[in-house]
């Protein structure tokens, strides 16, 4: 999230970072959000029970009353709902930390290593509603070296997702033609 802040605060990116959403009030990004000068809010699950599309019309809310064009996921660890993905269907991008289409899910760096793969990396995809299945807008490399950590190959494919993604949300903003400030 911090690197999507950065980039767009730079001159002629193209776009506007604008809401920080989170469903956890404790989530840290709130709060660096905040630090960075970004509206935070959360929208708790927890009132909606077991009802994800009804917690998600509340998150469409928040975004729609902002102007939000694109959704940009960071750490959210929810499966999400047909409707919202729809929704925002070409719009919505996550980060995956791995060359998708392997590795999705969990644990990435560790089912890497443990896979004797010379090669990791990221991967920012358009949100579908199968896990991590997207079609792929760009991928970053790292090699595996032979005494990586699940930890140490983490670090280093984390600072290829601070490049890549920026990069993604401004190749999408400019394809979709956001309206300029």
């Amino acid at each position: 999230m911090v690197s999507l802040v950065q980039a767009a605060q730079t001159p002629y990116f193209p776009a506007e970072i604008v809401l920080v959403l989170s469903n956890k009030p404790d989530a840290l990004g709130l709060e660096t959000a905040r630090r960075l000068g970004i509206e935070a809010i959360t929208v708790p699950a927890k009132p909606f029970g077991k009802d994800r599309e009804a917690h998600e019309r509340a998150i469409d809310a928040e975004l729609q009353a902002r102007g939000v064009q694109i959704v940009c996921l960071a750490g959210y660890m929810r499966l999400l709902s047909p409707w919202l993905v729809r929704r925002w269907a070409g719009r919505m991008l996550n980060i995956h930390p791995s060359l998708l289409p392997k590795f999705p899910g969990l644990d990435t760096h560790e089912r890497a290593i443990a896979a004797g793969e010379t090669e990791h990396g990221c991967t920012v995809h358009l949100v579908t509603e199968g896990m991590d299945e997207g079609p792929i807008l760009g991928q970053a490399h790292v090699q595996v070296l032979p005494d990586d950590t699940g930890e140490a190959l983490a670090a280093r494919v984390l600072e290829q997702e601070h490049k890549l993604y920026p990069a993604m949300l401004a190749a999408l903003a400019k394809k979709i033609n956001l309206p300029a400030d």
